[in-house]
This record gives structure tokens, C-alpha cells and sequence, in this order.
């Protein structure tokens, strides 16, 4: 998926009522994570139902401004992630939005991200006292005992629903999600799924040729993982579920697109595996068409977008009982799911897969017809649905203090 890839805007519904909404974010095209290209399809599904969207998010190297009318761009100050030099994090900068915010009042804050940048928003906007929302989007408190700093685990975690909970509310992707987040303490916590652009993750762009550069027969099976190569992303179980394809068909390919901190080690542990690099666009769309099925073995994550583009594509998936895939994937209809402690199971189902070929086709199809439920136009209404209830609250808040200084 990229920037270009969300909506058709003539497709959109009127909104119910044109809002101004202040859009923070530390990350957004053309950097390539799940979290930019989704708050992307976010922000231009609400410029086409007629809000006015301020996006305040870090400057980029070597980009410009985001030219959706409608939408106007604030750049701040940004320095690289460490370890991630390709993201930036957005530096504090509470009192230029207390100022900006001051000249021309928001509706509604939404912030994406809880980085310096998203903090400052927060502190603002509570000092402004404007209605503000949050996501959450990426469990960086999972992330870091994946880079020896497990004993930073907690403290993260113990920040992240501090944020959150001074918002008026939090939204997460999945209902599993929300209950996670409620069972740790954290309130007014909100469901808003994520939506698959159809028309560019479509089997129709299969491309022979393709395939034929990976040296796969036609009728050959193309395993695919789509991701970051980096240590959180559980590569290990794609390793050993390609190893159990191959005992049930020699004639298995394994294609791996996405670049990452970890890409030495992939290329020593799993050598026969074919390494595309960074895709976007309708190459990205065309690599998933030009496989047979789709590995997704990561347990970190807080959706896992290329799940509903896999299965978009026309492609049987299999992971974890977690996420995206727990939400889309039926059990062998659609795909395959693996219980989250077993990764045994793992192994099996890709191995099923390989020995089934023709049952893993049939599932691709019910794949395909479940991601064509779950379009953008319909999520971006629900984005709109807890907008207008957050606001409606807020108002109601705002009287009754009123009424009760009268009293």
C-alpha cells in the first residue's frame, strides 16, 4: 500500500459535519511502516468527506509536502530513530502548538504517535482544553525486549497508558486489542479497523514474468513474507515453516520483500531465500499476486497491514491466532491460523499448504472476497463516528461545568 493507493475520493460520503482536526504524527509517507501508510489513507479519507486537516509531523530529508487539497502541512523539527535511520522522531514543541493551536482553534486533536512530538500535542491540547484522541499502533513496549532492552519493557508500557489515558480516547484496530489494553488499565478505548485498498492488492496482477526471475515453474508454489527484516518480526518461525513446505514439495520458493537491520542474518540462516528488497506501488501489489501464499509470523504487531493486502491479492495466509489475522482469517476457509504458543502449528499449516495446492487456491479466493468487505470508505466512517462521539461528550462536559459555575 502507499500514500496514493487509499480512496477514491468521488466514492466518499458526505460528512456529516466539516470539522477542523489537528493530525500529529512522527511518521508518515514516504517513509514505508504500516503506521504512515494507514494514518495516509486516514488523513485523505477525511480531506474527501470535506474536513479541513492540519498534518504536524517531523520535516523529512528529501521530501516535500503532501499536496492534498484541503489538507494543509505544519513540518517540525525531526532526528532520526536510532537503529531506524530512515524514521525520524519529531522533537518537543509544546509551546509552538499552544501558540498555533491559540491563532486558529482545532476541533479535535488526533495524535498518531506517542513520541516527543505526540507528547508536546497532548500537553497542549490540554492546556487549550480541545477534545483530543489517540492511537495505538505500535507495541513498542514489545519491541524493545527484542533489542536487549527488556528492562525497558515495563516502564514503556507503563508511559504508553499514562499518554492514553489523559485522551479522550484511545483507538486500536481490533476488539481482541482493546480488551488487552482494558485488562492493563486503560480507559475510553475505542475499535477502528484498518481497510485494504482493492484495487491496487488484486490476484488479477499476477505477473508470469515475474515469477519466472524467482525461477518458479508455473506450477511451482511461491511462499511470500512481507515485512521488516529486523529481530521483532519472529523470522525464525517463516525459516522453519519454508524448511517444512519443501519436505512436502522440493519445488518451494521462498520470497521475502522488505529490508531491515536483520537482513545479514537472513541471508546466513535461510540462504535458498530470495531477497526483493523494499517494495511499494504496484510492485509491491505485483509481488503478492505473483505468489501462492502468504507467511505472516510476526507477534508484535498491533494490526499487521499486509495480512488484508496478502489476502486482497488473492493469497492464503498464515500466522498467529493474533491481530489482523484473527479478526479476517477463518481457519482453513481463508486461511490458516496458528495457536499463538505453538509454533509447531505454524510450520504444519504452511506445510498443509504445500501438499494442498489446490485447497490453498480455493482459500486464496475466500481470502480475496473477505478483504473486498473491509473498504476504506467504511473505516474512515468509523474514524468519523468516534470523532463526532468524543466532540458530542466534550460539549456535553463543557455545559454541565457551565450550568454548574451558574449554580
Amino acid at each position: 500500500m502507499n500514500e496514493a493507493d487509499c480512496l477514491t475520493v468521488d466514492e466518499l460520503k458526505p460528512a456529516r459535519r466539516a470539522l477542523r482536526i489537528a493530525v500529529v504524527t512522527e511518521t508518515y509517507p514516504p517513509e514505508v511502516n504500516g503506521v504512515a501508510l494507514t494514518i495516509a489513507c486516514f488523513v485523505r479519507g477525511l480531506v474527501a468527506r470535506q474536513h479541513d486537516v492540519q498534518l504536524i509531523r517531523p520535516r523529512q530529508a528529501n521530501a516535500g509536502v503532501d499536496a492534498t487539497r484541503g489538507l494543509s502541512e505544519v513540518l517540525m523539527r525531526g532526528l532520526p530513530i536510532p537503529r531506524y535511520p530512515d524514521l525520524r522522531m519529531g522533537m518537543p514543541a509544546k509551546n509552538a502548538l499552544i501558540r498555533m493551536w491559540t491563532r486558529q482553534r482545532p476541533d479535535l486533536v488526533h495524535i498518531v504517535t506517542e513520541g516527543p512530538l505526540g507528547w508536546s500535542a497532548l500537553q497542549a491540547a490540554k492546556r487549550l482544553k480541545l477534545p483530543v484522541t489517540s492511537d495505538f499502533r505500535t507495541n513498542f513496549h514489545a519491541y524493545s525486549r527484542h533489542y536487549g532492552m527488556g528492562w525497558l519493557s515495563k516502564p514503556i508500557f507503563l508511559y504508553l497508558r499514562k499518554f492514553h489515558n489523559r485522551t479522550d480516547c484511545t483507538m486500536v484496530p481490533t476488539l481482541a486489542m482493546k480488551r488487552e489494553l482494558e485488562d492493563a488499565g486503560f480507559r475510553n478505548v475505542s475499535v477502528v479497523a484498518r481497510g485494504v485498498d482493492t484495487r491496487r492488492f488484486d490476484p488479477v496482477r499476477r505477473s508470469e514474468a515475474l515469477r519466472a526471475s524467482w525461477g518458479a515453474k508455473p506450477e511451482d508454489m511461491v511462499a511470500l513474507c512481507v515485512g521488516r527484516l529486523a529481530p521483532e518480526k519472529n523470522l525464525s518461525a517463516v525459516f522453519s515453516a519454508f524448511t517444512a513446505m519443501r519436505n512436502q514439495n522440493a519445488n518451494i520458493r521462498l520470497v521475502l520483500v522488505g529490508d531491515g537491520p536483520a537482513r545479514d542474518d537472513v541471508t546466513r540462516r535461510c540462504p535458498e531465500a530470495l531477497l526483493a528488497g523494499m517494495k511499494t506501488g504496484a510492485e509491491l501489489a505485483e509481488h503478492y499476486a505473483s505468489a501462492d501464499a502468504f507467511l505472516f509470523p510476526s507477534l508484535t504487531e498491533t494490526y499487521g497491514n499486509v495480512t488484508p493486502e496478502a489476502m486482497a491479492s488473492g493469497l492464503p495466509v498464515v500466522a498467529y491466532n493474533y491481530a489482523a489475522a484473527s479478526q479476517l482469517i477463518r481457519h482453513g476457509r481463508n486461511g490458516m491460523l496458528a495457536s499463538l504458543d505453538r509454533s509447531d502449528d505454524f510450520m504444519r499449516h504452511a506445510a498443509w499448504l504445500a501438499a494442498h495446492p489446490d485447497d490453498a487456491r480455493a482459500m486464496g479466493a475466500a481470502a480475496r472476497q473477505t478483504a473486498s468487505e473491509n473498504d476504506w470508505d467504511r473505516i474512515v466512517g468509523q474514524l468519523e463516528d468516534v470523532f463526532a462521539n468524543v466532540l458530542d461528550a466534550h460539549d456535553a462536559g463543557r455545559i454541565g461545568h457551565s450550568l454548574a459555575l451558574a449554580g
